[in-house]
Order: structure tokens, then sequence, then C-alpha cells
């Protein structure tokens, strides 16, 4: 028996809890992408599994359905996968430890990757039960969706029979999605120069933030750890020279990050004056987080005496000043959307090494030529300081399409279930419909999902009671897709 037997709908939660047991982070999809062929090979179904571990399924239409036109199914195989500190688990190599809390299903000290996990469970569901009518289906489940969509470049989706696609990679019950942000992932590069330095350690850690989607949470503007870690940087060197020795934040591009962790030898007649300026730094930030983030903290640890290999002055101060330079958060509204963040971007990893300082961030924009300003403009800001800055995983938005076949009826079959309308919008997050439709701008996209929360952070929690409703619905859709 599993953590959630009994569960409804009972597939479904069968496969999501098998999904979970097999590790499936970013980069790490081989074993997933295996299974996913397995299931297909012992049911019969037609598959393809391509270089890249992309795998489509298809499964004929059921009787009545043979003369109506196809219906793709779409998602992504991969999870950001993320652990509190001191966690026992890797992630690279052990499954998820699920619990059930009333009615919310999530992962003990771990992300769930309920997105996109939901969105297979839903899909085999589906496949592996002959009782729900369909047209022919298509089922695309693509890798690496969360590190730059690689997946969604690398597919062949010529040979897929229909147009009308369902993406379930959406996180809001009663919301259907009809276009997104295009984004980019930037990652810089600062040299450094170290010398040896002998004083006291300590380690001081932004910490106690909320975190979140980097896409759908920006707006909340919450504190970015790596950010605030730059203002800590200042605060110091402003009373005392120090030799940096670590600096480490952030788990995921497209995740706002929530500690930071700085290391550094300094003197020990200053040991007390720097620790009174992070204090002070700390009751700035509470009090300008207090209703946005207010459990932000500065831990200050000293560690005893000790000789490191530290960044010399000149570099500590480069750093510093990069990261008070580098923009983060909303940086524009839509003008035409009310509520909807045009353009935005997130300083989501950092890493100290020998000879440089990487950091990784994430931009995001509804707008092409703004996304390409932003990426400018922070490339510049790397450059003035003497590093440079290299762009991968650029992909488009997904423009909102005034007639859509897909939409009205989602929207239909919606009101008959519910007696109510749905949300039709569009967000700030990336989806990979805009990819999709570069080679099939004949795809009619909509996307949409059960109710979690906190996805990408170890609190994300799926809605179990939502999954049902949304598995009912899909099932109607489906049989209405006539």
């Amino acid at each position: 028996m599993g953590v959630l037997s009994g569960l409804k709908p009972e597939k479904v939660f069968y496969y999501f809890e098998e999904i979970c047991k097999i590790p499936h982070g970013s980069g790490n999809v081989d074993q997933i992408s295996d299974y996913l062929a397995d299931f297909a090979k012992q049911r019969g179904l037609s598959y393809l599994q391509d270089t890249t571990k992309n795998i489509i399924i298809s499964k004929e239409a059921s009787a009545g359905y043979e003369d109506s036109e196809g219906v793709i199914l779409q998602g992504h195989m991969d999870m950001v996968a993320v652990k509190k500190p001191g966690s026992t688990i890797n992630m690279l190599t052990d499954g998820l430890k699920l619990k059930v809390d009333g009615d919310y299903v999530y992962a003990e000290d771990t992300s769930l990757g309920g997105d996109d996990g939901i969105a297979i469970a839903y899909a085999l569901a589906i496949l592996d039960d002959d009782s729900i009518p369909h047209p022919h289906l298509d089922v695309v489940i693509t890798v690496d969706e969360e590190v730059g969509m690689d997946g969604a470049k690398a597919i062949d989706i010529s040979g897929l029979k229909g147009t009308r696609l369902l993406n379930l990679d959406s996180e809001e019950e009663g919301y259907f999605l009809v276009g997104c942000a295009g984004g980019a992932r930037v990652e810089h590069f600062l040299p450094v120069v170290r010398e040896e330095r002998e004083g006291i350690s300590v380690t001081c850690k932004v910490e106690g933030l909320q975190g979140g989607h980097s896409g759908d949470a920006i707006d909340k503007e919450r504190g970015n750890a790596n950010s605030l870690q730059g203002r800590v940087l200042d605060a110091i060197l402003q009373v005392s020279e120090i030799g940096v020795y670590d600096l480490q934040g952030g788990l995921a591009d497209n995740a706002i990050p929530r500690e930071c962790e700085l290391k550094f030898i300094v003197a020990e007649e200053n040991v007390g004056k720097v620790q009174q300026a992070v204090e002070e730094l700390e009751k700035d930030l509470q009090a300008e987080l207090a209703v946005k983030d207010p459990d932000v903290k500065i831990s200050f640890v000293k560690e005893g005496s000790r000789k490191e290999k530290c960044l010399d002055q000149a570099s500590c101060e480069n750093i510093m000043r990069v990261l008070l330079a580098m923009p983060n958060g909303v940086q524009a509204m839509s003008a035409d959307i009310k509520g909807l963040v045009q353009t935005s971007l997130n300083n989501g990893i950092i890493k100290l090494k020998e000879e440089e300082l990487t950091f990784v961030t994430s931009v995001r924009s509804s707008i092409a030529s703004e996304k390409q300003a932003l990426i400018k403009k922070i490339s510049a800001v790397t450059a003035l300081a003497g590093g440079t800055a290299k762009v991968f995983s650029d992909y488009p938005g997904w423009a909102y399409k005034a007639d859509s076949v897909v939409r009205d009826k989602c929207i239909e079959v919606y009101r008959e279930m519910y007696g109510k309308e749905p949300i039709v919008r569009t967000i700030h997050a990336g989806l990979e419909c805009g990819l999709l439709l570069e080679k099939r701008p004949d795809l009619d996209c909509v996307s949409m999902g059960p109710d979690m929360c906190s996805i990408h952070t170890t609190e994300e929690k799926l809605s179990i009671s939502s999954t049902e409703r949304v598995w009912k619905y899909l099932c109607k859709l489906l049989a209405a897709l006539k």
C-alpha cells in the first residue's frame, strides 16, 4: 500500500506516487523517461523516445471518435529538485517521502514536483483507462523544462495528428492560461583574486525568506537572499576590511532564493563593529519586509581563529558593487492587462569558486525587445565590473490568440460543470507552448491544472480535492472535443 492509496482519483494518485519514487530533477531524467517508455510498451501503445529523452505516447481514438481531430496532452517530466538544509535525501538517487496533511500532498523536507508530475499522472491515468472516451491522443512529455525548456526546443512534433493542445502545467484550478512570457537564462562570470588571510572566521547567512517561483511570485516583491547579501557585504565593508572565502546562495535560477551564506575572515578587533553593522542592517530589512517577507533574518556566527585563502579587498568590493547594482524583481508592469507583470528578473544562483564568482539570472518578459534590453543591461553591469555574461535557454513567449476553438470549448465545459465562468488570462511565468507554436503555428493551446502552492520550494503542496475536480473536468473535456 502506498502513502497515497485510497486518494481519489485512484489511478492519478497511483501514478503520481510511482513518479515520485523515481528521482527526476532537471538534468536527471533518464530513469523517468525510461519508465514512461516501459509504460507504453507494456500496454502496446506506440511511442517515440528521442535522443534527449523526450517521450511521445499515442493512443487511438475511442469508438465514435475516429473522425475527430486529435488532441495533444502536454507536460514535462522534470522537477525543480530542492531540499531543506540538513536533509539527508539525495535528490539525484532517492525518491520523495510523500505525506498527506488534510487536503494536501507534500514531500517531507523536499519539493514535491507537482509541477509537473501531476501532468504525467493525469496523462498515464487516461492512457491506462479504456473507459474514457476521447479523440486520437498524443501525449507529449518533455525533459528539462525547468532549466530552459531544452526538451521543447529539441522535440520533433511534426508527426502529431491534431492541433488541439492541452498543456497541463498550471497551478490554479478554474484558470485557463492562453499566453505567457518569454525568457532566458543569463550566466555571469566575475574573476576574483585570492590571498591568504588569518583572523576570526564568521558565517553570515541571510535566511527566513519565503522564496517562490520567479514567474508566479515575482510580483509579491519578496526578499531575494542573493541580492540582500550584497547589502550585507556593503554594511560590513563600511566598517572593516574582510576576506571572503565562500559565498553560496539559491538553488535554481527560476526560484527566488531563500538563503545566501557568506563566509569571511575578519581581524579580531573588528568583529564587534562588524556584528553591530549586520544587526543594524537586519533591523532595517525586517522593517522593509515586515509585510512582504516578515521572517527575514541575518545570522552571525563566529567560528574561531583560522587561516583561509580569501578574496583580496578589491575582489570583495567588486562583488559587493555588482550585487548592489544588479537589478532584481519586477521591472515593468503591463499597460494592457491590469496586474500582469510585463518584465522581470530573478538573481537565482550565486556560487564563489576558486577563480571566479558565478551567478545566474532568470529574465522574463512578454515583450521580446524588452527582454533583450534587460539582458543587455545586466550584461553591461557585469562587464563594467570586469566580468562576462552569456545567454542560455532563450525561449519565446506565447501570444494570445483571438480565435481559439479549444479555449471556447474549455469555457463551455467548465460553465456546464460548475455553473460559473472560469478565469481566462495570460501569465508572467514561462510555458512550453511558445516553443511548440514556433514548430507548429497551427496549434490551438490552452494550459490548465489543479491547485498547487509554493512550487519550486520545500513547502510545495498539491490539493487532493482540486486534483479530483480537474480530473473529472479533463475527462469531460476530452469527451466534448469530438
